[in-house]
């Protein structure tokens, strides 16, 4: 038996990286996992496909594991919209929202464009309000729900070239103790 048995957990970001590894161990701790990710590489340059997310959800499939996937945007309200949507569906709950879909667009200040700030900020912070607005009335409702939202060192410390992940990060830290403390 797994900490998860019996829970719905929904992973942005989930094909590689951070957020692979969270699908990967939320199945193995027996949650039922939608694994979103639109298939974008971290720093761009890329159309995005849905078949990373999916060759996630069939990895956990083949270990026993019941998973879906999901491809929409974070930086979309209707997109998670859809991916709750979809919990619901497929496994008849949610009970947890793990996001670190995320992006990068380093550069010095003094050189980063309007876009690589607002891509930035809207994968990230936008994303992680995205994901909590669309949930914490369901969460609400059956008084059970967890967030699982992250913050890097560049936002806590610093790192040269990253000014937009650093706000979009800091940003995550005000809203994550906000939620908390209303929840």
């Amino acid at each position: 038996m797994g900490v998860l048995d019996g829970k719905v957990v929904l992973v942005t970001g989930g094909a590689n990286g951070i957020g692979k590894e969270c699908a990967l161990l939320a199945a193995r701790e027996g949650a039922k996992v939608v694994v979103n990710d639109l298939g974008g590489a971290v720093a761009g340059g890329d159309e995005g496909s849905a078949g990373p997310a999916e060759q996630v959800a069939q990895a956990i499939r083949k270990s026993g594991g019941e998973a879906v996937s999901n491809s929409d945007s974070v930086t979309s309200r209707d997109g998670v919209t859809r991916m709750i949507e979809q919990a619901m569906d497929a496994f008849r709950g949610l009970h947890a929202i793990i996001n670190p879909a995320g992006i990068l667009r380093d550069g010095m200040f003094h050189k980063m464009t309007d876009q690589d700030w607002d891509q930035v900020i809207d994968v990230h912070l936008r994303g992680s309000y995205n994901v909590c607005k669309a949930a914490i009335n369901h969460f609400r409702e059956q008084q059970e729900g967890s967030f699982v939202l992250f913050t890097s060192t560049s936002g806590l410390i610093g790192n040269i070239g990253q000014a937009n992940y650093a706000a979009a990060k800091m940003g995550i830290v005000g809203l994550s103790r906000i939620i908390a403390m209303e929840g």
